[in-house]
């Protein structure tokens, strides 16, 4: 809510346009794809030894039963929750299936900094294209 309020003041848009051309207009995302940068990002920083530790345990590395092509691609395990409404927002399920919804090339970068903007480039093309 702050969020859209902070956008109208500084454009100065009233209170019945639309505030999704703004948003595009400034390369803003919208919130729930804000939520999922974030995500994103955490889930980044824990599978390279960036992130807290309690964070980090919260996530499992795939381990295929056999050999499989798709070893390489830092894989996370996603757990299965009981409760539909609240189990599946925890992040130990959200992140793993965020995670494997990226594109290959997003997943395998190194950089922190590269990460973010292809992250958001990733986002803002599935919010307003």
């Amino acid at each position: 809510l702050i969020y859209l309020l902070s956008l109208r003041l500084l454009t100065r848009t009233k209170r019945r346009e639309h505030i999704t051309p703004v948003l595009a207009s400034l390369h803003w995302l919208p919130v729930h794809f804000r939520i999922q940068f974030k995500i994103l990002l955490i889930t980044f920083k824990a599978t390279h030894g960036l992130a807290p530790s309690y964070i980090s345990a919260l996530l499992m590395p795939y381990i295929a039963p056999r050999p499989l092509t798709s070893a390489d691609q830092k894989l996370l395990h996603i757990l299965r929750s009981r409760f539909t409404t609240k189990g599946d927002r925890a992040f130990s399920v959200v992140a793993p299936t965020l995670w494997h919804q990226l594109p290959l090339n997003i997943c395998s970068v190194e950089s922190v900094q590269h990460f973010k903007k292809l992250v958001k480039t990733y986002l803002y093309k599935q919010a307003f294209m």
